[in-house]
């Protein structure tokens, strides 16, 4: 750790100045000071490293690193060691690249499954999440590189991030919002914490008093830096004064006189300010700051292409797989030549290579015939592209069929509308399992989609979004190189009508309502018995295991004892296979109204073939507790509790039951509370309060968006001035993922973002002289600043 001054021994002046990013990537320097600058780097699943200037949306290109699957593939491995080695291999990357600081691994809850982010974060299911996430944070620490858990919290959509508010009950928070972070917070102590764009209960996650000091610090322990998300600071005093230490990226000092004039005016005690900067320092000083040894280019490939086998999830089998290596192959679907290998947005990674089934299969000596099916981008429906399809499948042994979602249809910065493939993708699929029975499916896509075709293939792969490797990692699977291990780590909804939180979602843009409740994903089919498409923790595998001698340590615990619960394992198959046994609490006690059945525990297994093994897995004692608003702490009731050793949330093998004992008898939501709060009656219950009402769109303040005010004339020519800052090129235009990211990111933009985006050309002074002109209330200072912001810009885009 580097020596530094104390941030007690700067200027009040030096403090406010490292509360603010030095650029988009690096923190601000002290040179007078000898205080360097740390290195940030986006990278949940890659570094997107950009060594210069560079764009928070992921567009502009940056360094080359290993792009390892995303959060969704890594989670349904159901492996914490391999999520430790990929944290590993990134804190590798990060100190070739001279990388401080991986801004990730994201851990937001899967809400509903049209989020458009949703291939960036690990599960419904927050036990899963946070356990999967501390992993990584401890790779990557462990090797000297900073992580960063985001985005806190409750940051479960894309439309209107930056300004939505979400409304949740306390308990359905922290049981299911919370408690992954907590998990990762205290198993893992990460340096850094990213507060989110959006609102939590009428209040911006930047200067959320009680997430980020009452929760976060007081409550769970973390003593790191909480770093805003990019432009999501609304008033920096406020910001500090809740215990948010980096506002990033560097806004050129755009609120450093607000703060300097809330501590000389004794609004903001300037020991806050202190504390936030020597937060700053001591990331600075635990940075290394060194470049380590270049990437292990071959070694990492390797790593990622075994994270994306086992991360694939066999949905259905007839026997087909694995492939006979003599028979010939249709490989049909453009993303076998032009693979879906990462998602859109802020985590896209330039990759060091990449492989694709077209070439991996040629290489293994099958004979392949290769057709399209579709245009990669775009997907438009052509006839002409499924029949020759058809004709290639009828023609060949068996086919493989490659579809999924293109990037324009789930990205950061928009959600989807709806669970659907592309047409042209679905009846490609439907073309060809008619012709050839022996059809395998396999997908490519960040999320839950809908299969009207089901029962047709022989066999469909759940492949996700496999990284640069996921094209090698496919054929390893297809060919039994590698057992398909992975589990799903959420639910595939049947309709939109199996998911809670549909009507709600995305809600108003100032609000959205989670009036669903603790009934997200799995937790609701189990509950209200609506049958998936396929469950929580789903997966099969070539071989087959038998479970017996299921068990537990003891029948009668204390209320904050952990349980034991064993079953034994068997491969009974001819092939080295690897099974994950899950453990849910089913609640008997109706003490509490609860979900039927969450996830309490879980281990994966590895065996030969015949060989047995007793798998142990702790339950811990937080997982018979309900978050009871009326102590606000955490209660075990009293009485039986079933723990059910299952395949999946809708395959029970064995149940052992405990009585629990000094638990709580009582609780302020007993059982038999409805599952949604569809009426105003019930949600106010359990909000504790009124529903509040959505912020009004007039009068305008720094918060209103640029579509907001582009309903007057004058912001309509801001945001036209805005539309030409914006560094969109022929290869954005080209590209219908980044164009749509733009298009939201700037038109749901709100104005004080703009300001912060626009290298200190919108100052807040004109910001709000701007915000009396829209509310009609004219002045000459706000025309001036428009005529000069309209100037400068003509200026800057005639040098390009």
């Amino acid at each position: 750790m580097t020596a530094l001054p104390r941030a007690a021994a700067l200027t009040l002046a030096q403090r406010i100045r490292l509360l603010s990013g030095g650029d988009v990537w690096r923190t601000r320097a002290l040179p007078e000071a000898g205080v360097p600058a740390a290195v940030l780097s986006d990278g949940p699943h890659g570094l997107r490293f950009q060594a210069d200037a560079g764009d928070h949306l992921g567009v502009t290109g940056s360094e080359r690193s290993t792009c390892f699957p995303t959060a969704v593939t890594i989670a349904s491995a159901w492996d914490e060691d391999l999520a430790e080695r990929i944290g590993q291999a990134l804190a590798v990357e990060a100190r070739a690249l001279g990388v401080d600081v991986v801004l990730g691994p994201g851990l937001n809850i899967k809400r509903h499954p049209l989020c458009g982010r949703n291939f960036e974060y690990f599960s419904e299911d927050p036990l899963l999440s946070g356990r999967l996430a501390a992993a990584m944070v401890t790779g990557l620490q462990q090797h000297g590189v900073g992580a960063c858990l985001k985005h806190f919290a409750v940051n479960n959509q894309e439309s209107h991030r930056f300004v939505v508010d979400a409304v949740v009950d306390e308990r359905t928070l922290r049981e299911l919002y919370l408690s992954g972070f907590e998990h990762a917070v205290r198993a893992a102590r990460p340096w850094l914490v990213m507060a989110a764009y959006n609102n939590v209960n009428g209040h911006p996650a930047t200067q959320h008093h009680r997430l980020l000091t009452g929760i976060l610090r007081d409550e769970w322990g973390f003593d790191g830096l909480v770093v805003s998300d990019w432009a999501a600071t609304n008033d920096r005093v406020a910001a500090v004064a809740a215990g948010m230490d980096l506002e990033m990226p560097g806004s050129h000092g755009l609120f450093d006189r607000e703060v300097e004039e809330a501590v000389t005016s004794g609004r903001l005690p300037a020991e806050l300010v202190t504390e936030s900067a020597q937060r700053v320092l001591d990331l600075v000083a635990r940075s290394a700051r060194t470049r380590g040894p270049a990437i292990p280019v071959d070694d990492h490939d390797a790593l990622a292409r075994r994270a994306a086998a086992e991360g694939t999830v066999l949905l259905t089998n007839d026997g087909v797989l694995p492939l006979d290596p003599g028979r010939s192959v249709a490989l049909i679907g453009a993303f076998a030549e032009h693979p879906r290998y990462q998602g859109s947005g802020s985590s896209q990674v330039t990759p060091t290579r990449i492989s694709t089934a077209l070439d991996e299969l040629t290489r293994r000596g099958v004979t392949v015939t290769y057709t399209p099916g579709y245009d990669p981008v775009h997907a438009r429906p052509e006839p002409g592209l499924i029949a020759e399809a058809v004709a290639a499948a009828r023609a060949a042994d068996v086919a493989v069929v490659m579809v999924g979602l293109p990037p324009a249809k789930e990205s950061e910065g928009f959600d989807r509308t709806d669970l659907a493939l592309p047409a042209q993708h679905d009846e490609l699929v439907a073309a060809v399992c008619a012709a050839n029975p022996r059809t395998v499916v396999a997908l490519s896509n960040g999320a839950p989609v809908l299969m009207p075709w089901k029962d047709a293939p022989a066999a469909i792969v759940e492949s996700y979004l496999g990284g640069q490797a996921g094209g090698a990692a496919l054929a390893d699977v297809l060919y039994g190189d590698v057992e398909p291990s992975g589990r799903l780590a959420e639910s595939f909804p049947a309709s939109l009508e199996d998911v809670a939180a549909d009507p709600y979602f995305p809600g108003d843009p100032h609000q959205v309502e989670y009036r669903e409740g603790l009934y997200v994903g799995y937790r609701y089919h189990t509950t209200a018995q609506r049958e998936p498409l396929f469950p929580f923790g789903h997966g099969l595998s070539y071989t087959t295991f038998e479970w017996d001698g299921i068990g537990v340590d003891r029948a009668t615990v204390q209320a904050g004892d952990d349980v034991t619960v064993t079953v034994t394992v068997t491969n009974t198959g001819p092939r080295p296979g690897a099974d994950v046994v899950q453990i849910y609490r089913h609640d008997r006690t109706g003490v509490v109204a609860r979900p039927r059945r969450e996830l309490a525990g879980f281990a994966k297994v590895h065996l030969e073939p015949g060989e047995r093994r007793t798998v142990a897995v702790t339950v811990a004692a937080r997982a018979f507790a309900f978050y009871d608003v009326r102590v606000a702490g955490w209660r075990i009731p009293s009485g039986a509790h079933d723990l059910e050793v299952a395949r999946s949330s809708a395959d029970v093998v064995g149940v052992v039951t405990i009585a629990v004992e000094g638990g709580v008898s009582t609780a302020a939501e007993p059982a038999g509370a409805p599952l949604v709060a569809a009426g105003d009656e019930q949600f106010e219950r359990r909000l504790g309060h009124p529903v509040p009402r959505p912020r009004p769109v007039r009068p305008f303040t720094r918060q209103s968006t640029l579509d907001e005010v582009g309903t007057t004339r004058p912001g309509r020519l801001l945001k036209a001035i805005l539309w030409r800052m914006a560094p969109i090129d022929d290869d954005v235009r080209a590209d219908p993922a980044a164009l749509a990211m733009y298009e939201h990111g700037i038109n749901e933009l709100p104005l004080r973002g703009a300001a912060i985006f626009s290298d200190g050309r919108l100052r807040l002074g004109t910001v709000d002289a701007l915000v009396h002109l829209f509310n009609g209330r004219p002045g000459r200072a706000a025309a001036r600043a428009l005529t000069s912001l309209a100037t400068a810009v003509r200026r800057r885009v005639g040098r390009r």
